[in-house]
């Protein structure tokens, strides 16, 4: 009973306050995101925190602009993303993933060049138009899948439960005006 009326309270106290949509929104989409992912909750937190420090230390480096990288953790696998500067940049990058503790491997899929703010936004529209196909296909849970895009190039990460949704996926990204080409990072779970 003590735990209902805190409840309450707590639901009458966010409701009474103009961010209470918000907090409850995000609440339950990270929730949903929780509780669909095929990966425990311990590896979801180790590969969390293992993204955390990679950020961290990038951020830390005077070669490194940690802003043009991305950095996805999958139980322990590293996959860096991103358009950066120099093959210097880019051996740090994957250089320092290596050193945090609970790293099991790193793929370096950073590309040199630059991009102009029209092929950055062109990719911010391509993500969207993924993420909404892999949203309406119902046999795929699409949290469990991060979509990165650089210059045209398609990173799909995590962690699916057949070999059927994998490539159902994949198909979905290259099916999308736009796409140059697609990354598998994908992994089926095994039973």
């Amino acid at each position: 009973m003590k735990n209902y009326l805190t409840l309450l309270g707590l639901c009458v106290l966010l409701t009474s306050v103009g961010c209470a949509p918000a907090l409850i929104g995000a609440g339950a989409a990270g929730g949903y995101a929780v509780g669909t992912d095929e990966r425990t909750i311990g590896d979801q937190w180790d590969d969390a925190t293992i993204t955390a420090n990679i950020k961290t230390r990038m951020a830390d480096d005077p070669v490194v602009n940690a802003g043009d990288i991305d950095a996805d953790t999958s139980e322990g696998h590293v996959i860096l993303t991103g358009v950066v500067k120099t093959g210097k940049e880019a051996e740090r990058a994957a250089e320092i993933a290596r050193k945090v503790p609970g790293v099991k491997s790193v793929k370096n899929a950073l590309q040199v060049g630059s991009r102009t703010m029209g092929q950055y936004l062109d990719d911010k529209v391509l993500v969207s138009k993924i993420k909404g196909k892999l949203f309406s296909e119902p046999n795929i849970r699409s949290l469990n899948i991060d979509v990165d895009v650089n210059l045209g190039v398609v990173s799909l990460t995590g962690i699916v439960k057949t070999r059927e949704q994998k490539e159902k996926a994949l198909e979905l990204a290259r099916s999308v005006s736009g796409t140059v080409d697609v990354i598998d990072n994908i992994k089926v779970k095994s039973p």
